[in-house]
């Protein structure tokens, strides 16, 4: 699930990567994945500054309109054939 991309800025490089939340008692939590924390050079105990943003869903969503399958659309091999 990882997308790592890169960035450059003023204040040092940014890294960006997809990942899935994980819940832990009250809280969610994310895995920073290995080649972010290599690419960074991130240690244990840094502090790190995030921006959070939901992620969209591939193409889902980008036929607005089409209303989603039913039963009713389905054919004896999941296709319906009208």
């Amino acid at each position: 699930m990882n997308n790592l991309k890169s960035d450059s800025a003023d204040e040092g490089s940014m890294a960006r990567t997809v990942v899935k939340t994980r819940k832990i008692g009250g809280s969610l939590m994310v895995t920073i994945p290995k080649e972010v924390v290599e690419q960074e050079d991130i240690r244990e105990g840094e502090l790190l500054e995030l921006e959070v943003r939901k992620a969209r869903r591939s193409w889902f969503g980008a036929t607005p309109g089409i209303r989603p399958f039913t039963h009713e659309d389905e054919g004896e091999d999941g296709f319906d054939r009208k």
